[in-house]
């Protein structure tokens, strides 16, 4: 299954932040007490990257260990974190470390009892160098459990400049501007927009920026806690603004059939592959890496993005997801564990995978210099400079069997809605006796 969260593929990522002069080698950042301070000693960690993501992540482990002297072990765990780290836990063989892909599942882990509080040096690191909005997402019941190391900015509108160019529109600030944009392009013999509909998650990220933009964060907030009901005037009022998007068969390529039919990485295919079928397509920043990588195209050249627009009279969303570093309680090396988080919340940590492409940090220290490209680092930017408005991605706060299940839940009745997007207020009241079942259970 493939989450929108910052472990896609290959290129995912991007989020942010300022590197200060001792991550850039002016004094060295010290991790878990100095230099080689923990020689001898090995550190389990678990997580859902693979391929090119765990082989940066490989890079960052090892400059801990150039560091510290301890070593690690990092096993993937593939999607289902929550299931494999609760074996590994029934059967003895805990992990010091998890790398936590969605807000949700740290919650769940904290519950069950399974997570140690970070240390006060990650949290000095934290209120320092973070946005407060990053340690609330890391935080259950007022305790810090979980670091964001990773992020994903998912408020990114990608696009091709020849297929813009040729239709002779420029990159849109409002809602109502991208669809008259996405008209033009359309007259000019392209489709506006590949949707990627056959994959529920990103119909949820379309929901979740327009609704956070239309209705606000109080209410997004609300929402994602289920303290507000899906049947709410503002959730129809939201999926009535999506449908405007999903009911025009010239705007998306393939029509509602077609987009139900492609998947993420097809939707970037049909914008930057050798046959392009639209000119935009709305995902986060680690679209960058599918058209680099998969495609060839030159980021900034070839592919671009400007912020998903603001809709209604609201503000422009910023909605962001995340792997955040936990130690359980069961694992067998705590004190290096702690100093391992220790060392992943400085700059000089985001640093190594930065320099190596496909991430993005929540911290603010760090240097965007330190970023590969320029429109990585404008997305970068974009994310820090949010601060605390930035908001988590709603589906990955909720519950698994509602925010996070294929065939299911909201990925299913948003895939519905696409397919008939006639009736809002039906599929608001769909979406609230789902959610209301998830969350009871």
């Amino acid at each position: 299954m493939m989450r929108r969260r910052t472990t896609l593929l290959t290129g995912c990522t991007a989020l942010v932040l300022a590197l200060g002069a001792t991550a850039c080698g002016g004094g060295p950042v010290t991790a878990g007490g100095g230099d080689k301070a923990l020689s001898g000693q090995t550190i389990t960690v678990a997580g859902v990257w693979s391929g090119t993501e765990q082989k940066n992540f490989q890079k960052v482990l090892d400059a801990f260990t150039e560091k510290t002297g301890a070593k690690t072990q990092f096993t993937s765990t593939g999607d289902n974190v929550s299931t494999v780290v609760g074996s590994k836990i029934e059967g003895g063989n805990a992990p010091d470390v998890v790398m936590v892909p969605q807000v949700g599942v740290l919650k769940q882990f904290a519950q069950k009892g399974w997570l140690k509080p970070l240390s006060k040096k990650t949290e000095q690191s934290v209120d320092a160098d973070y946005a407060p909005v990053w340690k609330k997402y890391g935080s259950v019941d007022g305790t810090l459990y979980g670091l964001y190391f990773k992020a994903a900015h998912k408020s990114t509108v990608w696009y091709s400049p020849d297929a813009l160019a040729q239709a002779g529109v420029k990159p849109p600030k409002t809602y109502d501007e991208m669809l008259k944009a996405g008209q033009t392009v359309s007259d000019s013999g392209l489709a506006a927009f590949s949707v990627a509909g056959q994959d529920g998650w990103t119909l949820t990220d379309w929901f979740e920026n327009v609704y956070l933009s239309q209705a606000g964060p109080e209410k997004y907030d609300a929402l994602a806690a289920h303290k507000l009901k899906w049947t709410d005037a503002s959730v129809v009022d939201a999926l009535t603004t999506l449908g405007k998007l999903f009911k025009d068969k010239q705007l998306i390529a393939g029509g509602q059939k077609g987009a139900l039919n492609t998947d993420f990485p097809g939707s970037v295919e049909k914008v930057f592959g050798p046959k392009p079928e639209a000119g935009m397509v709305y995902e986060g920043d680690f679209v960058a890496g599918v058209a680099k990588d998969q495609f060839g195209k030159k980021v900034g050249e070839d592919a671009n993005f400007f912020p998903f627009p603001a809709v209604g009279g609201g503000e422009a969303p910023v909605v962001s997801g995340g792997d955040a570093a936990v130690v359980l309680k069961d694992g067998k090396n705590q004190k290096a564990a702690q100093a391992l988080l220790e060392f992943l919340a400085t700059p000089e940590a985001s640093a190594v995978w930065a320099e190596a492409g496909g991430f993005l940090s929540p911290n603010k220290k760090l240097d965007l210099a330190s970023y590969g490209d320029d429109v990585t680092r404008a997305t970068a930017k974009s994310l820090v400079e949010a601060g605390d408005s930035v908001r988590f991605d709603m589906s990955d706060q909720a519950p698994a069997a509602f925010g996070g299940t294929k065939g299911a839940g909201e990925w299913k009745l948003l895939q519905d809605f696409l397919r008939d997007p006639s009736d809002p207020k039906g599929t608001a009241a769909k979406l609230e006796a789902a959610a209301a079942k998830a969350y009871q259970d």
